[in-house]
């Protein structure tokens, strides 16, 4: 085996058409980042988020028409960890790698906490003791059913998806008279005191997370019917709708509360948005915002418990993680070890039981795993580039400029595993020369 080209192993079943990758996509962004990050980001940015939202948005543009056609170039599973060894170096390859596994497991970690957050408010239990062992119990019990296989995956992401969407419609529907009457006084000063763009640009690199769901669509290549087609369409569609849906949440939830008690609000118990429909003093509206919540942080969970497997099984055919998470189940056409792992780690993770230190670590860690990824569409031939080089470089320019904006304890824990893992990968591949 050379190091650009993985074990010849069983394949996964191309069984996702465009609506079903546009629901993978919904499924992964419209969850923690809408129902839980809007919130920690306004407690960061003040009423400035909405403009870090559209900041953010934008770099996740860039970064989503790099996904779409190194995706639509080489659909196969493994995302930018697959596109980094291809056209950058096996040592890129693997950082990609490593930083996404690290990235998304701690996003996933979010979601969990934030599931168990959202379902305690609506049993009248405060956050807690439970609150840990709830988001555990429920990561374990999704690890469990997406190891059935994508069909199944699906399914389940399809009816989250619809709930999710249609409670944050009617949060925002019903906001709109009070964000209205409340005029501007919500939105000034624009920026917190004493602050020039930092905390614009802070919050930014916080909101741009929430835009990187498109990225399970590439992840999942492998499963894509006609992936050069159906990819970019549904990255692009994805893109659109969430961009929209999180700006208008952002204003409700700023227009309704005020900055810092939507920030707050994230930070206490992971459910900013049910303190907006209390305030707004709807019984039936905080309800259904729960329930529509509750099954958008389930949906976020099946997607990146979805995408991480399958990164972690690319990982594995090229030896950068243990052989045995390589086996594909024949019957249900999922890499199961892969899957359990990962679950297990997001687990773990989940034990922190902060959603703004497993937030911010996640928005450093993916932005130097989409820097990777506009650095690999760079590097494509003619013949393989379907957009422009500027929105590449766009995205690179972005992804850097944004990363180091979090904070430096975060950034620097980020840096120091990065570290280990490449240090551990030469060692590997030391080991394995001299074994030859």
């Amino acid at each position: 085996m050379t190091q650009h080209e993985p074990d010849t192993q069983p394949r996964l079943l191309r069984a996702v058409g465009l609506p079903g990758a546009v629901l993978l996509g919904l499924g992964s962004m419209v969850g923690t980042g809408v129902f839980v990050s809007v919130g920690i980001a306004a407690g960061v940015a003040g009423p400035a988020v909405v403009a870090a939202t559209g900041i953010a948005a934008l770099v996740a543009t860039a970064n989503g028409l790099s996904s779409a056609q190194l995706a639509a170039a080489h659909p196969v599973s493994g995302g930018t960890y697959e596109y980094g060894y291809r056209w950058l170096s096996p040592a890129l390859g693997f950082t990609a790698g490593w930083m996404f596994m690290l990235a998304k497991s701690a996003s996933a970690a979010t979601a969990a906490l934030g599931l168990a957050g959202y379902l305690l408010g609506t049993l009248g239990v405060g956050p807690g003791a439970w609150h840990v062992a709830l988001a555990v119990g429920a990561t374990l019990g999704i690890t469990g059913f997406v190891a059935g296989g994508i069909r199944r995956s699906n399914l389940g992401n399809a009816v989250v998806v619809s709930i999710a969407i249609g409670g944050l419609g009617l949060l925002v529907a019903f906001a709109l008279p009070t964000v209205v009457a409340e005029g501007a006084d919500r939105f000034t000063p624009f920026l917190p005191a004493g602050d020039d763009v930092s905390a614009l640009l802070h919050g930014a690199a916080l909101m741009f997370v929430a835009f990187t769901g498109y990225g399970r669509i590439a992840t999942l290549g492998e499963e894509v019917r006609e992936p050069r087609r159906v990819i970019p369409r549904a990255i692009i569609t994805t893109m659109i709708v969430v961009s929209l849906l999180y700006v208008a949440v952002a204003a409700t939830g700023v227009g309704v509360l005020g900055a810092e008690a939507f920030g707050a609000a994230a930070e206490r118990g992971a459910a900013p948005l049910e303190a907006v429909a209390v305030a707004l003093g709807a019984p039936l509206l905080v309800r259904g915002l729960a329930v529509a919540a509750i099954a958008a942080m389930a949906g976020v969970l099946i997607n990146l418990v979805l995408g991480l497997s399958r990164v972690l099984l690319a990982m594995a055919r090229r030896h950068d993680a243990p052989r045995f998470l390589a086996a594909v189940d024949a019957r249900r056409s999922s890499p199961v070890a892969s899957v359990w792992t990962c679950g297990l780690a997001i687990a773990g993770i989940c034990l922190i039981g902060d959603v703004r230190v497993t937030w911010s670590f996640s928005a450093f860690t993916v932005l130097v795993y989409y820097a990777l990824t506009n650095l690999s569409a760079l590097r494509l031939p003619a013949e393989h580039r379907l957009f422009p080089r500027w929105i590449p470089a766009l995205g690179l320019a972005g992804c850097l400029g944004l990363a180091f904006w979090v904070e430096p304890q975060i950034w620097g824990v980020g840096l120091a595993l990065l570290a280990a893992g490449l240090a551990g990968h030469l060692l590997r591949r030391k080991l394995d020369v001299t074994g030859d």
